[in-house]
């Protein structure tokens, strides 16, 4: 039985650069921090744009126990058969009943210890869907009596929803952190409640391009405003992410710290 547990979160995965990065880095990375759980969005290990069982089993070989998602996980069919078919491959929650796929999972990590891991997304700049803070209400009515491990991805585009999230749910959860903006925050901390928060986590993948996207496209996307291919970036690939070390007796937070390995050449 863990007094506290260790759990490290991986940053948007972008496709094969991003997947081979963590593969090489998985094992130094679980070793440095003393990981004993770990979680991943994998939302664009697909070449960018959702996931198939190919790359899940990728990461859940490598170690991962828990893949996170967000809105571009409707853009490849098959993440749909994999949504259906693995409940570890968690979707965004407040998606409207009648999509396929489950928004939470509680994973047994031994059979005194049980974590829920739950996916929502925000709704200020993308699709109108339910409302992520009624969703945490109700889920969180679901989890009372299973565990007081929760850990939340909040995978939204808008900085004050994030941020208004996090007053929301501190207190009630053990951990939230952001995801889809690629650009990891300074701002990792834990809250007054014992939340662990930061921001976002930022992307795992070639960060000489524009949030994994060639240079030269997605400057072509904003000067002529019309649509270019979609290409992968591949140079100066590195791993996001935080460790979050939660008291299993209480389900609050006492340390996060984010990562980006190789560390970014600061001499400029």
């Amino acid at each position: 039985m863990f007094n506290n547990i260790n759990i490290m979160f991986i940053g948007d995965i972008v496709g094969e650069p991003g997947l081979k990065k963590l593969e090489e880095h998985y094992d130094f990375l679980k070793e440095k921090y003393n990981v004993n759980f770990c979680i991943a969005n994998g939302e664009n290990a697909d070449n960018g744009k959702g996931i198939s069982k190919k790359e899940a089993d990728r990461l859940f070989n490598l170690g991962v126990s828990v893949i996170t998602s967000g809105n571009h996980i409707w853009d490849n069919w098959q993440s749909k058969p994999l949504l259906s078919n693995n409940p570890n491959v968690l979707r965004p929650l407040n998606y409207p009943g009648g999509n396929i796929g489950n928004g939470y999972v509680v994973f047994e990590i031994n059979p005194d210890l049980k974590i829920a891991v739950i996916n929502i997304q925000g709704r200020t700049y993308m699709s109108s869907i339910d409302c992520p803070f009624r969703q945490m209400d109700s889920v969180l009515k679901t989890l009372k009596n299973k565990t007081n491990l929760i850990f939340v991805d909040f995978h939204a585009e808008a900085t004050a929803e994030k941020i208004a999230m996090s007053h929301y749910l501190d207190g009630r959860v053990s951990a939230m952190v952001g995801t889809h903006t690629h650009i990891q925050t300074a701002d990792a901390r834990i809250m007054p409640e014992g939340m662990a928060y930061i921001t976002d986590v930022g992307m795992t993948g070639p960060y000489d391009s524009v949030v994994g996207l060639k240079k030269d496209i997605a400057i072509k996307r904003f000067t002529l405003q019309t649509a270019h291919k979609f290409e992968l970036a591949e140079n100066d690939v590195k791993v996001s992410g935080v460790v979050i070390s939660i008291d299993t007796t209480t389900g609050k937070a006492n340390k996060i710290e984010s990562f980006t390995y190789p560390e970014f050449n600061k001499n400029i």
